[in-house]
């Protein structure tokens, strides 16, 4: 059985869904084949947990922060987005805290209180500087790449362009101490959330600035520079930008896994699917990580320069996420009482005078294929400030994501260690939150290689492509073999769940095949 179309896109994660949304409104034939019964990708609602089977709950991807509103205009999908106020919590063992959300005056306070006036004014003057690089970067993220120094040119004004160019090419702890924060406990919350987040890098791996201002290109309604939580889960910005796809024509297979990916004659010419269809088209855009378009392709097919990009951006996932089913809210020792702590990221971080010390050291473990003692923890609980997926019983759903873990374990396997390293980190939790573990009802755990299985990203990256890697030194669009395009993470401006890799790579086929959007 042959089908025809004009535009196959392989994978029905967020990026591709966004292409497919455009193309098929340009008028386009777009069939989208995802290989699992599902589609999003890494942008999906589960219900994973045995024991609270109608917990919902965004098993892979969890908030929504960095994508452009324009790419919403332009394909008209439609989500509902809650901000988390506070949007950050920093607990700390010996009673100090810090709750971040739109009560300046209060965070002022406890920064005063608890920290210094000196952090209060570093912290001020970084949301200043970054929220005017962000202002001045947001357009170059709907365009074609250039390199730093022509993006610096084009985008930023003049008394940051060197600023923006010592950002996105050095370490995020030099960007930081521009600032003059007192406190080292600040600087490991921002470098470990913001700088590390998805990376094998830590502090002193240049680049880590690049993804630490990837995290800090939130422009959605209302949001004022923080990550927002999608209402239903990640599920429903995926199923938004499926429906708009489908109200322009376009079709969407799935339980569709593609073989190959046919070249003939130098020019790709379709795909043949595992069931032995094949699906003829004039473009194939692949929305898998650029290392599976190389399987696809076969050997020998990509040009040696972009395959040799390809040998140089391979880097090992390092993140892990402990999604859990708990029976109620913790109650941290240094805030008992609610006070919307719950809503944000709560940033478990090494409890000592020198954290930064032990960050690294628990990296440098984690490259030798060691389990870290103690590494970084951010803590989700998405229930609170969207009860629509608590279910009958009333279990919220929570999530730690646990920085840095490796992918191959030395002298053991990840099946020998999980349930162990699991229970360490529930001991973590233990020290903040006594009696944690009673709250525990069930867990799914997505170690980087269950990545690698569960979701289909080679090596079990999140971001595909490392965002110390950045501008025109990611994935290109188009792949230089004639009708083959790439529009995954690993494509710019980063890894996350942006959708402007799906929107730039769909504007880039229309102006190849010369039709009008």
């Amino acid at each position: 059985m042959t089908i025809q179309t004009d535009v196959i896109i392989v994978g029905a994660g967020h990026n591709g869904l966004v292409a497919a949304a455009i193309l098929a409104k340009s008028g386009l034939k777009v069939t989208v084949v995802e290989e699992r019964a599902m589609i999003g990708g890494a942008t999906k609602t589960e219900y994973p947990f045995p024991k609270a089977p109608q917990l919902g709950t965004s098993t892979a991807s969890y908030l929504l922060g960095v994508m452009p509103p324009e790419i919403m205009q332009r394909t008209g999908a439609q989500f509902e987005l809650i901000r988390r106020n506070p949007h950050y919590f920093l607990p700390m063992l010996d009673g100090r805290y810090l709750l971040f959300g739109t009560d300046q005056s209060a965070m002022r306070e406890q920064f005063l209180a608890m920290f210094s006036e000196q952090d209060w004014r570093a912290n001020g003057a970084l949301a200043d500087e970054i929220g005017r690089i962000r202002d001045d970067l947001s357009p170059s993220w709907l365009a074609e790449p250039v390199s730093v120094e022509a993006t610096a040119e084009k985008y930023i004004r003049p008394e940051l362009r060197d600023v923006f160019v010592k950002l996105v090419t050095g370490t995020v702890e030099d960007y930081l101490a521009r600032f003059d924060f007192k406190s080292e406990m600040l600087v490991a919350m921002y470098a470990v959330t913001d700088g590390f987040s998805g990376l094998t890098g830590s502090f002193g791996t240049p680049g880590t600035g690049m993804n630490f201002l990837v995290h800090n290109m939130c422009r959605l309604p209302t949001a004022d520079g923080t990550w927002m939580v999608a209402k239903g889960g990640m599920g429903a910005v995926a199923n938004a930008f499926a429906n708009a796809a489908r109200s322009h024509g376009a079709t969407i297979l799935t339980s569709a896994s593609v073989a190959k990916i046919i070249t003939t004659q130098g020019r790709t010419t379709g795909v043949v699917l595992a069931d032995d269809r094949e699906i003829h088209s004039r473009v194939v855009i692949a929305n898998a990580d650029p290392f599976r378009l190389r399987e696809m392709v076969g050997p020998g097919v990509l040009p040696d320069t972009l395959d040799a990009r390809l040998d140089n951006f391979k880097r090992t996932g390092t993140t892990m996420k402990i999604n859990m089913a708990l029976r109620g809210l913790p109650k941290f020792k240094c805030l008992p009482e609610n006070r919307g702590q719950h809503n944000g990221t709560m940033h478990l971080l090494p409890q000592s005078d020198h954290p930064i010390r032990e960050i690294k050291a628990g990296f440098e473990k984690v490259m030798r294929g060691e389990l870290a003692d103690c590494p970084t923890l951010e803590w989700y609980i998405h229930t609170q400030v969207d009860p629509s997926l608590r279910d009958p019983q009333g279990n919220h759903n929570s999530a730690f994501f646990v920085q840095w873990v490796p992918y191959e374990l030395a002298g053991t396997s990840w099946k020998d260690q999980e349930a162990k390293y699991v229970d360490h980190i529930f001991g973590i939790a233990e020290q903040f939150c006594p009696g944690f573990r009673d709250l525990v009802v069930d867990t799914y755990v997505l170690t980087p290689k269950r990545i690698e299985e569960d979701i289909g990203i080679r090596y079990g990256h999140i971001h595909h492509v490392d965002n110390t890697f950045g501008f025109d030194r990611r994935m290109p669009y188009a792949t230089g073999v004639d009708g083959l395009y790439s529009c995954s993470a690993g494509c710019h401006p980063a890894g996350s769940v942006i959708g402007a890799a799906g929107h730039n790579c769909a504007v880039r086929v229309m102006r190849d095949l010369g039709v009008r959007g």
